[in-house]
């Protein structure tokens, strides 16, 4: 798995005092800086296809797959017929999910359960453009996973990050944060943090 912090979406906003800094930002102002972190957004839900190898005995009619977001502690099942892969839908990135099999017989007996497999589908870090706004703020503009919270963060070196807001992305994923105190520092980079 990548380290988003390795990562990190940057902009050096100006190198000199604070007069430089509203003479560029002025200079900017309207002009977007793309800023783009390695990693895409994804979806809120997603869906992962199980497979399992099939039962020797003659018996079997189906299998019912559990799970939930503890090892042993399967609070979703799922029946399946005489196949070895089931797609499980709606589950939400950034959760860990245990999963176990059981085959059943056609008079409903089931074998014990299968050793647990676990997944978890990553959320992603946010993609963000940077936008000089006039007075020497920044707004930051992107797309990230949707319902997720991210938090903001600046630096002066890249070395101490300090979170200066936070922002939930919305219902399609779209998030907006500015900085407006931007002016006020000889040079800040930013990313998000999940």
């Amino acid at each position: 798995m990548l380290n988003k912090n390795k990562y990190p979406g940057s902009v050096n906003t100006h190198s000199g005092g604070r007069s430089r800094i509203l003479g560029l930002a002025k200079f900017l102002a309207g002009m977007l800086f793309s800023a783009w972190l390695l990693i895409p957004a994804q979806a809120t839900a997603y869906s992962l296809t199980l497979a399992w190898n099939a039962s020797p005995s003659p018996d079997i009619a189906g299998y019912q797959v559990y799970y939930g977001t503890a090892s042993g502690n399967y609070t979703n099942s799922l029946t399946v017929g005489n196949v070895t892969t089931a797609t499980v839908s709606g589950l939400a990135a950034g959760v860990t999910y245990y999963f176990a099999v059981s085959a059943t017989t056609a008079i409903g007996l089931a074998s014990t359960l299968s050793n647990p497999a676990s997944y978890s589908e990553a959320v992603l870090a946010a993609q963000m453009q940077i936008q000089a706004l006039s007075g020497g703020q920044i707004r930051l503009n992107g797309t990230g996973t949707a319902g997720q919270t991210y938090n903001i963060q600046a630096s002066q070196d890249l070395q101490t990050w300090t979170v200066v807001g936070t922002v939930t992305a919305d219902a399609s994923g779209s998030l907006t944060f500015t900085d407006a105190n931007a002016a006020n520092f000889p040079q800040r980079f930013y990313r998000t943090q999940n």
